[in-house]
């Protein structure tokens, strides 16, 4: 019963990828969280066609959304990666310098940072859009339970930085809306552990950036 379920529910994911304009948002989102806006753009559809399609996919399990924490009229739309293990091939992003821009360079992007450089050896930088004072000490302390040490990072500011690397990717809704789309930046939508009453918003920040980094450079493809 249950091999008949996973064929069913296999087949029911190809038939929703069946429609090229699916899988056009689906290719999409392989990289980066996207707004509907930027969906539409991308496919040429209109908003609702669009909403239809992305019920759809959502309905089979195949994306998320989610609520933006800068501007609260905006949503993301998010590729359910482990619905797509064994369908289909991933995008992935050749291990490179990078650039992670976050608002206020204290906590997302320092931690996104320290994250590359420990799973690619590559360079990463980090800045924000209103850097602030010093990085958050629950960011400090969830890098050092992960393995990374951010006791002697600070906060810079994105005009700050000379010759940014080619690849640029802004893990907080905020600076990806303030700075606009561009088709050079790729958005991950991570949620600000700073304004959560949680106290595992930290260590959920660090786990979500990490799925990402180890997806986009094909270190693993089970993410949810």
């Amino acid at each position: 019963m249950d091999g008949a379920r996973s064929l069913e529910d296999r087949a029911a994911r190809f038939a929703t990828l069946g429609d090229p304009i699916r899988l056009a948002i689906v290719d999409a989102l392989l990289t980066s969280d996207r707004a509907p806006i930027e969906l539409r753009r991308r496919t040429g559809v209109g908003s609702n066609l669009l909403a239809h399609h992305l019920d759809v996919l959502e309905a089979a399990g195949l994306i998320v959304r989610s609520q933006s924490s800068g501007d609260g009229r905006r949503r993301y739309v998010r590729l359910r990666r482990s619905a797509l293990v064994g369908l289909l091939p991933f995008a992935t992003l050749t291990p490179q310098p990078v650039l992670f821009i976050c608002t206020a360079n204290s906590a997302r992007s320092q931690l996104a940072a320290a994250l590359w450089q420990q799973a690619t050896g590559e360079q990463a930088f980090s800045a924000g859009t209103h850097p602030a004072s010093h990085v958050h000490p629950r960011a400090v302390d969830a890098a050092a339970r992960a393995g990374l040490d951010l006791s002697s990072a600070t906060p810079r500011s994105l005009d700050q930085v000379v010759n940014p690397p080619k690849l640029l990717i802004t893990v907080c809704d905020r600076a990806h809306e303030e700075l606009g789309d561009a088709a050079n930046r790729l958005h991950w939508s991570i949620p600000d552990p700073i304004g959560s009453r949680r106290r595992a918003a930290f260590d959920d920040a660090v786990a979500e950036l990490r799925q990402w980094i180890d997806a986009v450079t094909n270190r693993t493809l089970e993410m949810a």
